[in-house]
């Protein structure tokens, strides 16, 4: 039984937000080792309940986290770990709603941290953004030691506002937080949406036979991680003491071109469409993105072992598995798209 087994066996772990793309592969993963519940508290606002996996040791709670009579039900069964993957996500949802973006990932956010001081938690892990809390001018590549007051959206301050918030229980009330960065996540489970990642968005228009959006040129370069890095990455969080109270990177450690990632695609799935460019979004002000993990290699012996190549295709073979789901699911409203709205 490997040391990770260990921790979560006979354990309870609540998953905010553990009916999206991470969120899912976390609770499969958590139920496979041997965890004696694992809660799912989601509003079903980015997540569908065909994507949680069927298991006796899975407990589907929907509500929302500011929700005091929810968040009562789910703490009544005293999680030994919680993992915070709940958010009003992401950067133009927080454009469009900057209201509702700080009353979820700002409110939300301090009243799990106060549930779980007062319910003793063992440790409290906030997944974090590293493509939002490192602004644009970080030099590259991205360490944790880089902080920038420059953001450009309301999703980019409120994921900042939660690691404050989290440095303030550790050090104030003492409770056990882990700060993880997400990059760019990517993989099975993430439905296609106006709101959503460019990955799922492209696979869904190239499948569909639509050219594909770049807001730019086209060289813009993002740290593409693939879901299940970020699922042992967050299952090491919880297990290494050296992690308590630090911040760091999850990440693939390698640049992807927009127009390549584009090409693969296209490519992979037979949709001569080709691309088509559009202007950027003003918020999306970064032109690269590029993480170290050095830190997490240290701190928890984090190792990205998927590549793009076979990530991509896991993910293509997904949407082709679960097509009919995803035709049904997805989030594109008639008219103009946010996805591509300047």
């Amino acid at each position: 039984m490997s040391d990770m087994e260990k921790l979560y066996k006979d354990k309870i772990v609540l998953v905010t937000g553990g009916a999206g793309a991470i969120g899912t592969n976390l609770c499969d993963a958590l139920s496979r080792s041997g965890a004696k519940l694992v809660i799912i508290l989601d509003d079903l606002s980015s997540g569908y309940m065909w994507n949680i996996p069927s298991r006796d040791n899975i407990l589907f709670v929907k509500g929302c986290i500011t929700d005091e009579v929810v968040l009562k039900r789910v703490f009544f069964e005293k999680p030994n770990y919680v993992f915070h993957l709940a958010a009003f996500f992401a950067n133009q949802n927080s454009v469009d709603y900057p209201e509702q973006d700080l009353k979820i990932n700002g409110q939300g956010t301090l009243k799990l941290l106060e549930y779980s001081l007062f319910n003793q938690v063992q440790r409290f892990i906030y997944a974090s953004s590293g493509c939002s809390i490192y602004g644009s001018s970080a030099p590259l590549p991205l360490t944790e030691d880089f902080m920038s007051m420059q953001l450009s959206t309301p999703y980019q301050i409120t994921k900042m506002l939660g690691e404050l918030y989290c440095n303030f229980f550790y050090n104030h009330h003492g409770l056990d937080v882990v700060k993880p960065r997400f990059f760019n996540s990517y993989g099975p489970g993430e439905v296609p949406g106006q709101y959503r990642n460019v990955i799922p968005n492209f696979i869904y228009w190239a499948m569909k036979g639509d050219s594909l959006p770049i807001t730019g040129s086209g060289e813009e370069t993002r740290d593409f991680t693939f879901v299940g890095d970020l699922v042992r990455g967050l299952l090491l969080s919880g297990l290494q003491e050296s992690a308590s109270g630090q911040e760091f990177n999850l990440a693939s450690a390698k640049e992807t071109r927009i127009i390549d990632l584009a090409d693969m695609i296209n490519t992979s799935v037979k949709n001569e469409s080709g691309v088509k460019f559009i202007d950027k979004r003003k918020w999306d002000t970064k032109s690269r993105l590029l993480a170290s993990v050095d830190k997490a290699n240290n701190l928890i012996g984090y190792e990205p072992s998927v590549d793009f190549d076979e990530g991509l295709a896991r993910t293509i073979a997904w949407f082709k598995d679960n097509w009919d789901f995803i035709e049904a699911s997805n989030s594109f409203t008639p008219g103009m798209s946010s996805a591509t709205r300047k």
